[in-house]
């Protein structure tokens, strides 16, 4: 296989590949980042450096698992560094001088316009090419800095214009995602002059219940605090935040030919639940240049970049792409409102008996949790598919075998003047169309499925 080129450019700045450390402990010091850049990774989003210097519980970890699973999620409630401003300040130039084909992110947080200009002049001073505003911790002790100043536009606007007024260095908006509607939090930060923005941050959350203290978990002296959740489980609501932002037409307009055209566009920083290449794929796929990883380094180390650089190669190679370019946000034109789906067909469920293992929690869970469309061969021990199926597709998901389920046979609805399903079509050809539905009989339904 020829190795692919992962070069991208993110704000103007050129990378060696859009694979970065997040604002977190992973990328707290110098040696830690050194260390990174070493094994591979394109940059690093140092950890969040304020005015304020943090002052630490312990412990402050915990994790959630499923079923022998560790680290399905991960709740941390650790707030900004704990170092001296200046301390922070120091390490982030020498990584600048030292290591000058990285790119060191200075991730910054105040609670006032003046802290913000005041950390903004010290970025200049630095020699960084890119400053994230954290916007979105969700466990700071004052609601001065955090989640709650991501939630509030005008100060979301006013933090970022702090920033834009004080440095001409690309600034991007750290999001919130303890919100309803994160666009209208970016078109605010984009107001302020923020370039970009990048989501999603941690969810505020309970992992678990002590029962000895009853108090939630980690426990502090008897007690606990709701603060941020990360981890795999949080990849696909930070999916849905990225597409959200990144299919927003008005934010879009803003960047593009509009008054907050910096000569690039909206180019999204991608955050959550990050392990492998395919998650790295997936939030390209959605329109994001840039990757941010931490809750994965911290349970597998840096030496996870080596998989997501040769797995992105292979699947580009396999793809027939030369540039991540090529296909940087192909998922959003058909990520598509839920009233606009083609509810025309059903694709049926097809059992391959040779693969099947005779557990029967696709019966169980079809007849417990669906359609009971399956019925149990106490003879075979193999599930049997009957007419009341609709194609939800619960026994592929649950089934323990690899492809023992797969997508089968699909059939078309017909509808009754109502514009109701009434039966199953035996003759797609006879089928009635409702309003605007396609009508082109060129392409199959079972490639249009694909």
């Amino acid at each position: 296989m020829a190795k692919k080129d992962l070069s991208i450019k993110y704000l103007g700045v050129d990378c060696l590949n859009p694979f970065f450390l997040s604002s977190s402990p992973v990328g707290g010091n110098y040696d830690m980042v050194a260390k990174c850049y070493e094994t591979g990774w394109g940059g690093c989003f140092f950890k969040t450096v304020g005015i304020f210097v943090a002052d630490e519980c312990s412990p402050r970890f915990d994790q959630t698992n499923k079923e022998g699973l560790p680290w399905v999620g991960f709740k941390n409630m650790e707030q900004i560094s704990d170092k001296p401003t200046e301390v922070n300040f120091e390490y982030i130039y020498r990584l600048v001088r030292d290591y000058p084909e990285h790119i060191t992110v200075a991730s910054i947080m105040g609670s006032s316009v003046s802290e913000w200009k005041q950390l903004a002049k010290m970025c200049d001073e630095a020699g960084v090419k890119l400053i994230e505003g954290n916007f979105s911790c969700p466990q700071m002790t004052s609601h001065d800095m955090g989640s709650d100043v991501g939630t509030n536009n005008e100060l979301v606007e006013s933090y970022s214009r702090a920033v834009a007024e004080t440095t001409d260095i690309p600034f991007i908006a750290k999001m919130t995602p303890n919100c309803k509607n994160m666009e209208e939090h970016a078109m605010a930060a984009i107001r302020g002059g923020a370039a970009a923005v990048s989501a999603i941050n941690t969810i505020k959350s309970i992992t678990n219940v002590d029962f000895e203290n009853l108090t939630g978990m980690p426990v502090v002296d008897g007690k606990s605090s709701i603060s941020g959740y990360s981890g795999a489980a949080v990849k696909p609501i930070a999916l849905r935040f990225c597409t959200q932002v990144n299919q927003c037409e008005e934010l879009q307009k803003m960047v593009k030919g509009g008054k907050y055209d910096f000569g690039y566009g909206h180019e999204m920083s991608g955050i959550g639940g990050i392990e492998t290449w395919r998650d790295c794929a997936e939030f390209l796929a959605v329109g994001c240049r840039n990757i941010q990883v931490t809750t994965a380094i911290m349970q597998y180390g840096y030496r996870i970049v080596e998989d997501m650089i040769s797995g992105m190669q292979y699947f580009m190679d396999e793809r027939g792409y030369n540039s991540l370019d090529e296909f940087i946000g192909c998922a959003l034109p058909k990520l598509i409102p839920a009233e606009e789906l083609n509810r025309e067909y059903k694709v049926l469920p097809k059992f391959d008996d040779k693969k099947c293992i005779g557990c029967g929690r696709c019966y169980v869970s079809c007849y417990d949790a669906a359609h009971q469309a399956i019925d149990w061969n106490e003879k075979k021990r193999r599930p049997e598919l009957n007419d009341n199926c609709v194609g939800c597709h619960l026994c592929l998901n649950v089934c323990p075998v690899q492809e023992c389920i797969t997508p089968g046979e699909i059939k078309w609805k017909v509808r009754d003047k109502d514009g109701n399903a009434v039966r199953e079509a035996k003759n797609p050809a006879k089928i009635k169309f409702k309003k605007n539905a396609k009508k082109d009989k060129s392409l199959s339904l079972k490639e249009h499925y694909e």
